[in-house]
């Protein structure tokens, strides 16, 4: 019941029913009411709720052991899902780091990559460029990077200000360029930037390479990757995938990075890695960077949870029935089935602006007008009631403010990669329900179908 007295606090007072169990892409609360996972949570549940096949793994490993801290102990998990991890990934990135979440993943990179400096002798090299608006996680090194500012400005005072460039938003630019040049010229505010800071004081730069919450499943021209990365090559920055939404397999590739052909220095990755089974997440670098600050004396790093075996068992489970059932190429292929449908609502909705994404991290974006890209009023917070809409009828989906947390609307549909294409279409029957009262809600237009 939602009126139980609670000792709990989160974000908000929102009131939410319990949870009772979950089933495929589906949770149901204890009414008996059953929603469609349409955001896997906050991303994170990639291959479904309640697989019986992790869950019996997990139980194994439980009855052997639930922790063995990683300084007393090796671990056939920990040990199993670094190989396999390091098997999924592009050549070079053969060292694995594990953390419980996606914000100790980014620190855990952001360490490394200095530490590594230090070793080569760059004691000036601390910078980290980074986006805005992205978003990196929410403890402090993470928030430093993170470019969202109802998230970032109350703690300011208490951090260093990180350098940003402009996040590849070509789709509100109104000018004669192609997309690739767009691409390029985004990648070449990086290029600005590190000269304006000062080559020998920039340590990495990084990137979502598609976006998250703070961009909306945000994907650049093509051109914008293989340009970032030489830039990098240019000036020795190292480049840094935050992978921690896209990683595991959610774009249709097991890193996003690989539709790009691209190696980033070292990745992060969490939520679909552990896939809500279990906290988990993970650093992977290559022995160019890792070697150096062992034989320095050792990472100057590290979280009580790090390699738990519970955690590792769920993750290699994880990762074997991604493999087992082509959930990465699935996530592909209904991606493409998924963003068709999310197109056509243009032709209903002309307050949806925009469409984007990459395999299952799809977005669509409200605009009061759809030429110049306007957003909505922000005293409407479309971007909250439509998620109450959608939830009050059965679909849960995710939603953040686009122009930097300010305002702009945006919402993602991310469904665990196991989805078929008859649940695509009943969650898109749900989803059109609520924007046709959303719409009718604030008074905006809606098309008759043809």
């Amino acid at each position: 019941m939602t009126d139980t007295p609670s000792y709990l606090f989160y974000q908000s007072r929102n009131p939410r029913p319990f949870l009772d169990h979950g089933e495929g892409i589906y949770l149901i609360d204890e009414s008996g009411k059953r929603y469609i996972d349409g955001s896997s949570g906050a991303m994170v549940s990639n291959i479904g709720h309640s697989n019986p096949r992790v869950l019996a793994k997990m139980k194994a490993q439980m009855d052997k052991a639930t922790f063995g801290y990683r300084l007393h102990f090796r671990t056939h998990p920990s040990e199993d899902l670094a190989a396999k991890t390091v098997a999924m990934t592009p050549d070079g990135l053969d060292r694995v780091f594990f953390v419980s979440g996606g914000s100790e993943a980014v620190e855990s990179a952001v360490k490394l990559a200095r530490q590594y400096a230090l070793t080569q002798g760059h004691n000036a090299r601390y910078k980290v460029i980074s986006r805005f608006p992205s978003y990196h996680g929410c403890t402090f090194g993470a928030l430093d990077l993170t470019g969202y500012a109802p998230l970032r400005d109350p703690f300011a005072p208490m951090m260093s200000e990180m350098p940003k460039v402009a996040a590849p938003t070509t789709y509100l630019d109104r000018d004669n360029l192609t997309e690739e040049a767009r691409g390029l010229k985004y990648a070449d505010l990086l290029r600005d930037k590190i000269l304006a800071e000062g080559p020998d004081t920039v340590l990495a730069f990084i990137m979502e390479p598609v976006g998250g919450a703070s961009t909306g499943a945000l994907v650049a021209p093509d051109s914008y990757y293989g340009r970032i990365r030489e830039i990098c090559d240019e000036f020795g920055v190292l480049l840094i995938y935050d992978e921690v939404m896209t990683g595991a397999g959610r774009t249709g590739r097991f890193l996003a990075a690989e539709h790009w052909g691209i190696t980033p220095d070292i990745v992060s990755m969490s939520k679909g890695f552990g896939a809500g089974y279990a906290p988990l997440g993970a650093m992977v670098a290559g022995r160019r960077l890792v070697d150096p600050v062992l034989d320095a004396g050792g990472f100057a790093h590290g979280f009580t949870y790090a390699g738990n075996p519970l955690a590792c068992a769920a993750g290699l489970a994880v990762l074997e029935e991604m493999e087992a059932h082509d959930l990465i190429g699935n996530a592909a292929r209904m991606g493409d089935v998924l963003m068709s449908e999310l197109r056509a609502l243009m032709d209903r909705y002309p307050f949806i602006g925009d469409v984007r994404g990459k395999g299952l991290l799809t977005a669509f974006e409200f605009a009061s007008d759809r030429t110049t890209m306007e957003p909505l009023d922000p005293a409407l917070n479309a971007h909250d009631r439509l998620v109450e809409l959608a939830y009050e009828r059965g679909l849960i989906i995710y939603s953040r403010r686009t122009r930097g947390g300010t305002k702009g609307d945006h919402f993602l549909v991310a469904p665990p990669l196991i989805i078929t294409e008859h649940q695509i279409a009943e969650m898109m029957a749900i989803l059109r329900d609520a924007l046709d009262a959303f719409a009718s809600e604030i008074g905006l237009p809606v098309e008759s179908a043809a």
